[in-house]
């Protein structure tokens, strides 16, 4: 399955336990990471994790708040015209160069 979210893309937890945390509001936050092979992505302010850490040279010892890695399954794109949430497909446009748009706006993701 080719993976269309990358780096930067606003999305929103439509699904699982991120989306029974928050209640009836959906979260949205972007993309920080993708790991394609897993089908997860890292989306920052969602699904935060404490993880308990040693003092090393570079940073201090602790308790700290981290994202963890959310299923793709679980996440939607925002169309950039509307504001909800929206599949995406991809398009050839006349100059050749291949892009992903909303489905639900036809409006072009990648500039």
């Amino acid at each position: 399955m080719a993976v269309k979210f990358k780096k930067g893309d606003r999305v929103m937890v439509i699904a699982g336990e991120e989306r029974k945390r928050s209640g009836q509001q959906p979260r949205i936050g972007e993309i920080l990471k993708v790991f394609p092979d897993e089908d997860r992505v890292l989306v920052a302010g969602v699904n935060m994790v404490k993880r308990h850490t040693k003092q090393s040279a570079r940073s201090q010892g602790g308790i700290i708040n981290k994202e963890a890695p959310i299923s793709i399954a679980n996440v939607a794109h925002i169309d950039p015209k509307t504001g909800g949430p929206t599949r995406i497909g991809f398009k050839t446009l006349q100059d050749g160069r291949k892009v992903r748009f909303a489905k639900k706006s036809g409006e072009v993701i990648d500039v």
